[in-house]
């Protein structure tokens, strides 16, 4: 297990903010001389494009050596892997939040709310 020294929840606040900021770059911006966006035209569209174009998909790639590196054995290695994900795709959720405009408090519907509830029809969305 490889450790900073510092907590081990320290670690696991790095670990979450190193992959949200990867996975970001990866995915939202064009980067230093717009090698990010270079990649992401010379993956076209398949699915490497269009994992390169989603930080949630991107979060569990990047997580995944991270946790190796951290974990202790192989089940905390799949739980920091999972925990990992999650904290990123939280920050991404927030970040998006902020971007569009809405207040840091205030809370915000899952993506997928609005085409569960139409599918479900008016009486068994709510």
């Amino acid at each position: 297990m490889a450790s900073l020294g510092v907590a081990p929840w320290f670690d696991l606040a790095l670990a979450i903010l190193a992959t949200w900021r990867l996975c970001h770059l990866v995915a939202r911006e064009d980067g230093p001389f717009d090698l990010i966006l270079r990649l992401r035209l010379r993956a076209g569209s398949g699915m490497v494009a269009r994992l390169l174009d989603c930080p949630y998909c991107l979060s569990l790639w990047v997580a995944a050596p991270i946790a190796a590196w951290l974990a202790r054995d192989l089940v905390s290695g799949l739980l920091l892997w999972q925990a990992i994900s999650a904290g990123s795709c939280l920050l991404t959720m927030a970040a998006d939040g902020l971007a569009a405009g809405a207040s840091p408090a205030a809370p915000m519907a899952p993506p997928l709310l609005g085409p569960v509830s139409r599918a479900l029809g008016p009486e068994r969305g709510r």
